[in-house]
């Protein structure tokens, strides 16, 4: 299975609710993820993940529910060139 890379830009009630957290949790659980995720000055949450098409597609199913205390509205995502560059899943300040 191909390598991809997708960044994310999660909206909604995802600040001060443990995304962070419960973001790269989930990276783990979900398999070979990398990349990272952190919180914008306008209440909205980056992440960037790289990994297999299956995996990356699951995370991003996650990040649309987000922690029981989030309430996510929209997820955007752009997909770009898998680049490779990170070793694991990190919350980036």
């Amino acid at each position: 299975m191909k390598n991809i890379r997708a960044n994310l830009i999660v909206t909604g009630r995802v600040q001060g609710v443990c995304f962070r957290m419960e973001t790269r949790r989930a990276a783990k659980r979900v398999g070979n993820l990398s990349g990272w995720v952190k919180n914008l000055p306008d209440g909205t949450v980056a992440a960037v993940l790289e990994g297999n098409e299956s995996d990356v597609n699951k995370m991003i199913e996650w990040c649309h529910k987000g922690p029981a205390e989030a309430s996510v509205t929209d997820v955007k995502v752009e997909w770009a060139s898998y680049s490779g560059n990170f070793d694991s899943f990190d919350i980036n300040y």
